[in-house]
């Protein structure tokens, strides 16, 4: 019987100060791809919202080629997964400021060290969502619904009247996944939540087998543009109100989004295939 093979692992809480909050992801860098299916495996058998697969980039255009994969499926984007990637390599090499990622459906994205913060930033594309009537997803989100949203890369934005409508959802979440791989996005104004935060979100995607995702990186990619028009300013403080919670940093830089957040490093070890 042949030995396992071993491959790296680090668990990392994505938008965290402590451990337990956040958003937890794998990451996971790999001399060369192996077959997408043993990658959808592994991200299946870690069972977190993302696992994050690293390859040196041979073409130069950045330090490592990316991709992403719930349990279910590879998605074209994911925040905090990347969040993590760039504080698992950052952490090992000191002298660095900057991580950079080439990905598939995305573009390329960096993550850099945020001045004297411990913390990171982390720049991805901003998606401006557009006003349209989405009855079904209102319904299916419950609440009392204020306006509705869209973005054709498969975010649905539902906005309340305040925090406290937010946090009280209870979503059917099978009909929200009769929809199909979308992100849903629920979010108020974050005027007197206990979080102290400009802007309150949850979010589901029952569709791409993660019920509620506990902070999301790419859903702020959607919020930024939204919310830095109906403020009237270019960067606020979001929060992310899961059952383990998160603090979103957001500024919108043209076609850019910066988000920060910090990140904690919960288990180093090895994944045997």
């Amino acid at each position: 019987m042949s030995a396992a093979r071993r491959l790296p692992i680090t668990q990392v809480d994505a938008f965290a100060d402590r451990a337990f909050t956040g958003n937890p992801a794998a990451v996971m860098p790999l001399e060369e791809w192996l077959p997408d299916a043993v990658l959808q495996a592994i991200a299946a058998e870690n069972n977190l919202a993302e696992t994050a697969f690293l390859v040196p980039d041979e073409t130069e255009e950045s330090d490592y080629e990316l991709r992403w994969f719930t349990p279910a499926l590879e998605v074209a984007l994911c925040g905090h997964a990347t969040l993590a990637s760039g504080h698992a390599l950052l952490s090992a090499a000191p002298w660095r400021n900057d991580m950079s990622f080439r990905t598939r459906k995305a573009g390329i994205l960096r993550v850099m060290r945020n001045g004297d913060d411990d913390g990171y930033k982390m720049a991805l594309p901003a998606y401006a969502p557009t006003a349209k009537a989405l009855p079904d997803i209102s319904r299916a989100m419950g609440g009392d619904v204020r306006e509705t949203l869209w973005h054709d890369g498969g975010y649905a934005v539902i906005v309340y009247r305040d925090a406290e409508s937010v946090r009280a959802l209870t979503p059917d979440l099978r009909a929200l996944k009769n929809g199909g791989d979308i992100l849903y996005i629920a979010t108020a104004p974050g005027s007197d939540d206990p979080s102290g935060a400009d802007v309150v979100s949850r979010a589901f995607a029952p569709g791409a087998g993660i019920d509620e995702d506990p902070v999301t990186g790419s859903a702020h990619c959607v919020l930024t543009p939204y919310w830095a028009t109906r403020l009237g300013r270019d960067r606020f403080a979001a929060y992310q109100a899961s059952a383990r919670g998160g603090h979103v940093g957001c500024r919108l830089d043209g076609e850019l989004v910066e988000l920060t957040g910090r990140c904690v490093t919960t288990l180093v070890g090895d994944f045997l295939l």
